[in-house]
């Protein structure tokens, strides 16, 4: 049984930091044509307000979704289920991602896209959780730090569930 706790980061908190995240992209990429890739399903949310923080007018979104699972012969492999449909060959590309834990799958897909030559290719996170890093990335746009516990809302899901609150709060599991 699962059950939702204390909010974390409201509505207004997530609000305010997105219009500053999208300000400093803006800036960043100003007279450049950006394509924003979405990873599926988490950061979908997170993009789709990014995207209009953003005051650039040339910018693309692509999807892409990727599997990461743990089992003992492919201990930390992912896969990509829904690869871009656009070519980012010479383009610049801002990854959008929900959360970072260990670094393993955003390092993975960060060497996917790199292999395919962007002219330039950064991380913009919602939610950053510095202390399960293993792998060391570069992240140019965070939203927050959160602690080690399990939180839902704002695209995030516990079994597909809770991604719709517009806010990010803490998810208790009761035995």
């Amino acid at each position: 049984m699962t059950e939702l706790s204390n909010i974390i980061i409201t509505e207004e908190e997530i609000r305010n930091r997105i219009k500053e995240i999208g300000s400093q992209v803006s800036k960043d990429y100003e007279g450049k044509e950006l394509v924003m890739v979405c990873v599926l399903k988490g950061a979908a949310v997170f993009v789709s307000d990014l995207m209009r923080a953003i005051n650039i007018p040339a910018v693309c979104v692509d999807f892409l979704s990727i599997s990461s699972y743990a089992e003992r012969s492919e201990a930390g492999a992912v896969r990509i289920l829904k690869d871009l449909d656009i070519d980012i060959t010479n383009r610049d590309v801002l990854v959008v991602e929900d959360i970072i834990d260990t670094g393993f799958t955003l390092g993975y897909l960060l060497r996917i896209l790199k292999a395919r030559t962007p002219a330039s290719l950064k991380v913009a996170v919602l939610l950053d959780r510095p202390a399960l890093r293993i792998v060391d990335l570069p992240v140019a746009y965070k939203g927050f730090e959160i602690p080690e516990e399990f939180v839902v809302g704002y695209g995030l899901d516990y079994n597909q569930k809770y991604r719709n609150l517009p806010y990010i709060c803490l998810l208790k599991t009761k035995k």
